[in-house]
């Protein structure tokens, strides 16, 4: 069962919820100036204890930061008002972690892809489309790039008749 441990005095926490504060009808009593007289509650959902402070004068931190309603976490440093408190775990039902276990890799059958393989992109495969009038095309504009280039080289080797 999980503690707090309120300058070093443990308490369990066994029941759902439970009050903290220096008025003597709290389940857990810290009697400091600091601390209201309804200080905070702990609530427990599920698993978990959560911590709610109750619009206290001092205020409460957890991990030195200010809150007003947190998870707590084990081994979390709790602050009502100017007392220091620890959220523990519980020791004696918390188990040892599982041994690890060595696993054997092998290597693969075969690096060819399978004849059934489908490329994995979300995209569509681009398809060539042999189009006959695009050929055409370009071998008529290549060709007629030829021939200007060949009369531009032709008609610069040409002399100039001298006067």
């Amino acid at each position: 069962m999980p503690k707090l441990s309120i300058s070093g005095a443990p308490h369990d926490l066994t029941d759902e919820v439970i009050t903290i504060g220096r008025a003597p009808d709290n389940m857990i009593v810290i009697d400091d100036p600091s601390v209201s007289g309804r200080h905070a509650q702990l609530r427990l959902a599920g698993e978990v204890y959560r911590l709610k402070d109750l619009e206290s004068t001092n205020g409460t931190r957890v991990n030195g930061i200010p809150v007003t309603e947190t998870a707590l976490r084990f081994d979390d440093r709790i602050r009502f008002g100017a007392v220091d408190a620890l959220f523990e775990p519980d020791m004696r039902g918390s188990l040892p972690l599982p041994e690890l276990e060595e696993l054997e890799a092998k290597p693969a059958e075969s690096s060819v892809a399978p004849f059934d393989f489908t490329n994995a992109s979300p995209f569509p495969r681009r398809k060539q489309k042999n189009d006959p009038i695009r050929t055409v095309i370009l071998a008529a504009a290549a060709v007629a790039l030829l021939v200007f280039l060949g009369s531009m080289i032709a008609v610069l080797m040409m002399r100039a008749p001298v006067l």
